[in-house]
Order: C-alpha cells, then sequence, then structure tokens
C-alpha cells in the first residue's frame, strides 16, 4: 500500500449531517477495544481514503494483540475465577472475537463494492472518451486526405496550365539559338546558330526541347496532314493574303523549322564533313599521283599493300570519333521522328557513296595487276584473301562512325549493329570486281583441271569468309563466283564426254588388243613405278579412262545430282562403247580377247567408281503418241463437243488426255554394268569351256540325251570313241589352258580374279568328266567290247585330265 492516501473527500465534500451519522455509524460498528476517540478523529479526518481503506486488508493482528492485553489485564485483576465463569468469559470472547471478525469482512465486502462501482463508471467515462476521441480524429483524418487530394488535383492543373506555356515560350525562345527566324507566316529565315554541336549536353537539351514542342503541336493542331491541307489551300490561292494559320498549326510549323534547322546541323558537321575529306583526299592523292608519275589523273589508284596505311583511312579514322558522337545522339532518336531516320540515311548514303568512290578504282586495278601477274588459280585465292581483309577494314571503320557506345559501358565495348542495307550493297559493289576480273578468265578457260582448282579455292575461301558477318559479302561474291564456275566446268566436262566417249568413233589403233597390252608387258621392265602405272593406265580403252578421268576430276566440285547425272549419261555411253569394241575385236581377234576385253574394263568401270558412292538410277519420261490416231478419231466423230464447257466433258480435254501418254521408265546404270560384267563373264566362262573341252561335253550332251537302256548298244560308248575324246580333251586342256592363262595375265593381273573365272571352268570341265565316268562304269564287260582292262585305263585317262584341270585351275600368282 502506498503511505499517501488519496481522500475521496477531495472529489465530493461531505455535509455536516452526512459526517455526523458516518460517525455514529463508526461508533456502532466499532469493535471492542477501540476508543471512541479514535473512531472521531478518524471520521472527522478529511484526508483519510474511504476506496484505499476498503481495498486493504483487515488488521485482525493488531485485534488479537488487543484482546490478549484486555485478557492479561483481565486475569490480573480477577485473583482466583470460578471454573463457571471461566467457561462464560471463554465463550463470549469466543463470540466477540467472531463478532469483530464478520464486522470486519462486511465492511471490507462493501467498500469492495463501492470500489467496483467507481471502477466501472471510471471505464466507462474513459471508453465514451476514447470513442469521442477515435470520431474526431477519423474526422481530422478524412479531412486531411481531402485536402492532400484537392492540394494534388490543383498542382496538376497548374501544371496542365503550364505545360503548352513552356512548348510556346521553346519555341519563341529557340529560334535565335539554332539559327532560325521566322517572318510572316510563311516566311523562315536560316541564319547563324548560337550553339555548337560539339557542346553535347547543350545541344541534346535543346533537341529533347525541340522534340517534345513537335510531338505536342502535332497533336494538338493535327499533325502532318493539317499542315499539308492548308499549304495545298495556300498554293491554290494564287496572289492575295495567305490564310491564317490556328495558334497551334502555327507553332507546329516553327517547331519543325527549327527541328529540321537543329537536324542541318548535324548533317553539317558529319555528311558534308564527309565529303569535304574525300575532296581533299582525291585531290592531295591526284597531285602526289601526277607528281610521281604514276596511275591516271582522274582515278584515285593506291597500291594495295598501301592501302591501309594511306590517306583513304588516316584521314576518316581521324574524323570517326566527332561523328560517332553525333551519329549516337541520332541513333537514339530516330523512334520519335521520321526526320532523325532521313537523317541517318543520309549521312550513311553520303558515307557509302564517297567510300566507294575512294576505292573502287584501287580495287579494280589491284584486281587487274594479280590477273595479268599470276595464273587464274593464283589470281582466284590472292583475290580472294585481299577481299576478305578489305571487308574486315572496311567494316570496323563503318562501326567507327555508325556504332552506339554505351559510356557507362566499363570496358568501352561498342554496341556494334547489323550493318546496314545500304553499306551491304556498297560492300557488294566493291566485291562485285573480283566476279568482273575471274570471269573474264573463266569464259575462256578450258583445262578442266584448272577449273576444278579455282571451285576449290572459291569454296575454301569463300567458307571462311562466311564464319563471319563483317567479310560476309566477299563471301556471297565468291559464292556467285564459285556458281560461275561450276556451271563452267559442267560445260568443259559435258563437252569432253560427249567428245571422247558419247561420240567416240574408235580406230583400230584404239582396240590394238592384246597387242597393247603385250607391249606394256614389254616395257614393264625398263620403266619406273610411276611410269609403269602411266603405262597401265594408258592401255585402258580411251572411253573408260576418259571417264573415269573426268568423274575423278569433278566430284565433289560440282553439285551431287548433277554429278550423277552425268556420271549416269558418261557410264551408259561408256558401256555402249565397250560393247562396240569388244565386236571389233571378236571380228579381229576371236571371242575369246573380246570377252577378256569387256571382262577388264568393266571391272575396271566398276572398281573405280565405287568410291564415288552413287546410284546411278534415273527415271525416264517418254510422250507415247501411240493412241493419238484413234483419240483424233473419237473427236472428230463426235458431234457434241462441248468445247467451251469447263467441265471435264470437254472434248478438247479428252483430247489431250487420251492421245498423249506419258511413259516413265525406271533406268538404273549401276545394276546394267553388273549385269553386263557378269554376262561377260559367263560368255568367257563358256567360250573357254567349248574350246579345251568342246568332244569332251559333245560326248556327255548326247549321251544325257539318250535314253539309259540304249546306252551299252551306242558306238559312242565304245571303248575306242571314249578314249579318243578323251586323250584329245586331255590335249586342248593341256594347251589350250596354257593359251587362256597367259591371255588372261594379259588382260587380268590380279591372280584372285583369274582364278574366279577359272573355277567355273574347271567345275564344268570335271562335271562332265565325272558323269562320264559314271556311264563308263555302269557299261558290263562284253558291251561294246568293254572289259576290265580297258574300263581301268580309260578310268586313270579321267583322273589325269581331271588332274590337270585341276592344275590350271589355280593360276600362278605374280
Amino acid at each position: 500500500m502506498s503511505s499517501t492516501n488519496v481522500s475521496y473527500e477531495s472529489f465530493a465534500p461531505r455535509s455536516t449531517a452526512q459526517v455526523s451519522k458516518l460517525s455514529k455509524i463508526a461508533a456502532l460498528t466499532a469493535p471492542r477495544g477501540m476508543s471512541a476517540s479514535k473512531d472521531a478523529v478518524s471520521a472527522s479526518e478529511p484526508s483519510y481514503s474511504f476506496i484505499s481503506q476498503a481495498m486493504s486488508i483487515p488488521s485482525f493482528a493488531a485485534a488479537e494483540e488487543e484482546e490478549k492485553d484486555d485478557a492479561k489485564q483481565s486475569t490480573t485483576q480477577a485473583a482466583t475465577p470460578t471454573g463457571d465463569e471461566v467457561s462464560a468469559n471463554t465463550c463470549w470472547e469466543v463470540a466477540l472475537t467472531r463478532g469483530d471478525e464478520l464486522t470486519q469482512s462486511i465492511k471490507h465486502t462493501v467498500s469492495l463494492r463501492l470500489a467496483v462501482r467507481a471502477s466501472i463508471n471510471i471505464a466507462e467515462d474513459l471508453s465514451a472518451s476514447h470513442a469521442a476521441l477515435i470520431r474526431h480524429s477519423g474526422e481530422l483524418t478524412a479531412a486531411a486526405d481531402r485536402l492532400s487530394d484537392e492540394a494534388k488535383a490543383l498542382e496538376e492543373h497548374a501544371e496542365e496550365l503550364g505545360r503548352p506555356l513552356q512548348h510556346y515560350n521553346a519555341v519563341d525562345q529557340l529560334g535565335p539559338v539554332v539559327g532560325v527566324l521566322f517572318k510572316g507566316p510563311t516566311q523562315v529565315v536560316r541564319g547563324l546558330a548560337k550553339i555548337k554541336v560539339d557542346d553535347e549536353e547543350e545541344f541534346m537539351e535543346v533537341l529533347d526541347t525541340i522534340d517534345k514542342a513537335v510531338a505536342y503541336f502535332e497533336r494538338e493542331s493535327g499533325g502532318k496532314e493539317a499542315l499539308q491541307a492548308w499549304q495545298k489551300q495556300n498554293n491554290q490561292r494564287r496572289g492575295g493574303a495567305a490564310p491564317l494559320l490556328s495558334g497551334n498549326l502555327e507553332y507546329y510549323r516553327r517547331s519543325l523549322a527549327l527541328q529540321d534547322s537543329s537536324l542541318y546541323l548535324i548533317q553539317a558537321a558529319v555528311a558534308d564533313r564527309i565529303k569535304t575529306t574525300t575532296e581533299q583526299i582525291t585531290a592531295t592523292m591526284l597531285s602526289q599521283q601526277a607528281s610521281s608519275g604514276r596511275g591516271s589523273s582522274r582515278n584515285v589508284v593506291v597500291p594495295a599493300d598501301q592501302l591501309e596505311a594511306s590517306l583513304i583511312y588516316t584521314r576518316f579514322h581521324g574524323i570517326s570519333s566527332r561523328s560517332q558522337r553525333l551519329l549516337s545522339i541520332v541513333q537514339a532518336r530516330l523512334h520519335k521522328s521520321e526526320a532523325y531516320y532521313e537523317l541517318w540515311q543520309t549521312c550513311l548514303a553520303t558515307y557509302c557513296q564517297c567510300r566507294e568512290i575512294l576505292l573502287r578504282e584501287t580495287v579494280r586495278a589491284h584486281l587487274d595487276n594479280l590477273h595479268q601477274q599470276h595464273g587464274p588459280v593464283g589470281m582466284t585465292r590472292l583475290a580472294s584473301v585481299f577481299l576478305t581483309r578489305l571487308c574486315t577494314v572496311e567494316t570496323n571503320l563503318y562501326h567507327d562512325f555508325f556504332s552506339n557506345v554505351d559510356s557507362s559501358d566499363k570496358d568501352g565495348k561498342a554496341n556494334l549493329p547489323t550493318p546496314d542495307s545500304q553499306f551491304t550493297n556498297y560492300m557488294i559493289n566493291l566485291c562485285s570486281n573480283l566476279h568482273r576480273t575471274v570471269r573474264r578468265s573463266l569464259v575462256t578457260l578450258l583445262d578442266l583441271d584448272t577449273l576444278c582448282q579455282v571451285v576449290s579455292v572459291l569454296r575454301e575461301e569463300g567458307q571462311q569468309a562466311t564464319r563471319q558477318a563483317v567479310t560476309l559479302p566477299a563471301g556471297r561474291a565468291m559464292a556467285h563466283l564459285m556458281e560461275d564456275a561450276q556451271e563452267r566446268v559442267i560445260f568443259c566436262a559435258h563437252s569432253t564426254l560427249q567428245k571422247q566417249v558419247i561420240r567416240f568413233k574408235a580406230t583400230p589403233k584404239d582396240l590394238d588388243y592384246p597387242d597393247k597390252l603385250m607391249k606394256k608387258e614389254e616395257a614393264k621392265v625398263e620403266l619406273s613405278v610411276e611410269e609403269q602405272l602411266e603405262q597401265v593406265y594408258e592401255s585402258w580403252f580411251p572411253p573408260v579412262r576418259a571417264v573415269l578421268r573426268i568423274l575423278s576430276k569433278i566430284f565433289r566440285v560440282v553439285e551431287a545430282k548433277v554429278f550423277e547425272d552425268m556420271a549416269l549419261q558418261s557410264v551408259q555411253a561408256c558401256s555402249k562403247a565397250l560393247f562396240d569394241g569388244a565386236k571389233f575385236i571378236e571380228r579381229r581377234r576371236g571371242v575369246r580377247h573380246s570377252d577378256l576385253f569387256l571382262v577388264k574394263h568393266l571391272l575396271i568401270l566398276r572398281e573405280q567408281l565405287s568410291p564415288f558412292d552413287i546410284e546411278l538410277r534415273s527415271v525416264e519420261r517418254q510422250l507415247d503418241f501411240s493412241d493419238a490416231g484413234k483419240a483424233v478419231a473419237r473427236f472428230l466423230t463426235n458431234r457434241n463437243r462441248r468445247i467451251f464447257s469447263m467441265s471435264t466433258e470437254n472434248a478438247l480435254v479428252t483430247l489431250l488426255r487420251e492421245g498423249v501418254s506419258v511413259q516413265e521408265s525406271s533406268v538404273d546404270s549401276k545394276r546394267d554394268l553388273e549385269d553386263a560384267l557378269r554376262k561377260a563373264c559367263n560368255d568367257f566362262i563358256d567360250h573357254t569351256v567349248q574350246a579345251v573341252a568342246a568332244a569332251l561335253l559333245d560326248l556327255h550332251e548326247r549321251l544325257k540325251n539318250t535314253e539309259t537302256g540304249s546306252l551299252a548298244q551306242l558306238a559312242l560308248l565304245q571303248p575306242a570313241s571314249v578314249d579318243k575324246v578323251v586323250g584329245v580333251t586331255s590335249e586342248k586342256v593341256e594347251s589350250g589352258m596354257a593359251e587362256v592363262l597367259e591371255q588372261m595375265g594379259l588382260y587380268l593381273e590380279n591372280p584372285a580374279t583369274q582364278s574366279i573365272l577359272l573355277k567355273p571352268v574347271s567345275r564344268k570341265i570335271i562335271k562332265a568328266s565325272e558323269e562320264l565316268r559314271r556311264w563308263v562304269s555302269k557299261c558290263e564287260d562284253g558291251d561294246n567290247d568293254w572289259d576290265d582292262e580297258k574300263r581301268s585305263d580309260i578310268l586313270q585317262k579321267f583322273d589325269a585330265l581331271e588332274q590337270s584341270v585341276k592344275k590350271f585351275s589355280k593360276p600362278a600368282r605374280s
């Protein structure tokens, strides 16, 4: 409890009657032992806090001490009380004690009730005050927000009222700054501008102000359409005063004049400076050429090795920094107005024209010198390298003028734009000189090897050039030139094939087989390895040699589809020439040389074409007019022709559909080549077997066509006949197979190929011998003079024949 008690009397003083009543109540309810003077003093104290006393805990300990003191006093006063008195006194004391306690509790409860009621009243007052405070604060907040919105609206309105005025003021004030004076409704006088384009910040601020004024007045006045309508009306009125303009339209006209004047300052600083620099370079270099006595007096020609260090580049690098800063201002405003885009295009066109004037004659002169000093291949390579380097240098110079460098970029790297179409066309015009120079030598060049080398050089250099965007124009020029070179290669190859293969007429010297091969074998001992290979190549049939030589040269030089078409035509023509040559050799040297000639060259053709990995297939389409007569007859007999009808019943449509048909046929030259080789091998095998074992095969065929029951009665199976056939066959095998091996060695140098051809020959002879052996074994003794001795002798001869055939089927390896 606090030592300082605040009395309720200070807030609500009581009257005298109330105080006396409270004193009486306190005296009546006071506990025993409490003096009246204390009660009177307590009741009369003005500073007594009734609420604090009611909320305090009653002092029961003090009452007990007082009772103990009274008991001691009574004990001392009464010397020796009796038992009943002691019991009565004890009960009375207990009752008094309990009564005092109840009295204190009642007092405390009453005080608590009064304190709670007072607290509730105070809380209600506080709640009401708080609600009022909240209501007043909400009203104040709403009022403050409303006033703030009104202030903002007033500020915006004030800005809106002042915004047009700043544009009017800007148009009136910026005229002398950019060198423009307005006189009359239509007259604009240009003078010297006060502002300098080199003062970048101030100039950009002026441009921003003019751009905003142009945008505002264009929006308010109706734009260029309204201004053009006024100008048209002014032109129609001949004489008299010009029609008056509205305020916004007049200021729009003036703002456009200010914008044109400010952009003219940039144009004079960039485009006119480029023209002036070009004229100075031309005059200086022409005077140098005239003093040194070299070059033309009209055109600037610089040696290629001095080009990058000449005035053509050093002067332009000197003006590139200032021009780039001004052009970056224009580039940043391209989206704002068409005037900026027109200025950008003007500067770019001026730059490209001046650069082309300076470099055109130099590039042409250098390429002409290369053409005179080097062959087509060397000239093409050096010219391609020169143009690639020129594209790189020119593109870097273009970026020095027209790239936008971000000043906030720490590395200072340029945001390189994609070259404009005008610059690309300028570079293409420069690189087109390569096509002009090289094409002059291509149109007269007939050497297929040189043409193929030119195509290879252009493909290689073109691939290097197209990998980078800066050298892309040179790559395109090389690609176009390569297409022309490929066309020339195709023309020369086709002409050579037409002359040496398709229209080839073989002479006896070309078909001098096997003498040509024998001469090669005789000269092999005296020649080196390379000369031997050349001799082998020269021994081939000329059409085969020409086809393989041309195809090997143009492979990977022309397009794959073109190569396949040319290979298809050449293989077909070469096969036809081989068949014609084989017929000539057959008439002159015999069928065996004819077969070996075909086998040799068809094998060469197949083996040499396999690395090309081509299909040699095509679809041939031909018009078939076999039914045209019938269709025309039906057309003439048809009276209801409906010629002008747009339906399918039109007689003309029916005539075209039924009279002419397209016949398609698939051509597979590779398959035809394989079939021809297979047929040539089979013909050689059959002809060889007939040459060395004709009697044996004839006897075998005659016995095979005879019934089995009559074999014993045939004279063909007589021992003498069989012995004669076996003997003749053995002799021919010994002599004929040696000759066959010798001839095969001339035509076919590979022992494996010889073995492949000889094995079927030996199989056929051995098979016929085994069949005859079986029939001889079936002959009984006594039939046609057969006995064991003759049978055994003939069977031994069959064994010897088979061994001889097997021996010749394995040629010795060279």
